[in-house]
């Protein structure tokens, strides 16, 4: 059995939150929320998680200055980026930021699925 995934979900849709949460933990993963970007960064320093799902559009700091701290504080996180309004411009950015993957809302489950098996591989928790 693999070890479990803890994965940051940082979204200010507390509807997608809590689908997001469900889904990741069908799939094997703990989850720990935050509402928009500054609190994502302080869910960071606190919880360590192994990957982070971070939206593009959020109230007080946005998904690409919040992708910007994370990847100071941890260069090597694993961050799957969600957008339902996904711009080819905040594409380029954050895909030259290192995120892992870029998600559109609404998601497909072999999306998620497919995003957590790439965070697995990349933090050597995956099955083998």
């Amino acid at each position: 059995m693999a070890e479990k995934l803890t994965i940051l979900i940082c979204d200010d849709s507390m509807l997608l939150r809590k689908k997001l949460k469900d889904d990741l933990e069908t799939l094997g993963c703990e989850v720990v929320q935050a509402e928009n970007g500054k609190d994502g960064i302080m869910k960071e320093l606190q919880f360590k998680p192994d990957g982070v799902f971070l939206d593009v559009v959020m109230p007080e700091v946005g998904g690409v200055e919040a992708l910007r701290v994370l990847k100071q504080i941890n260069p090597d996180l694993p961050v799957v980026m969600l957008s339902s309004m996904g711009t080819p411009e905040v594409l380029m950015e954050t895909l030259k930021m290192g995120v892992l993957g870029f998600i559109q809302k609404p998601y497909e489950l072999s999306q998620l699925e497919k995003a957590v098996n790439s965070i697995r591989k990349k933090v050597g928790k995956d099955e083998n």
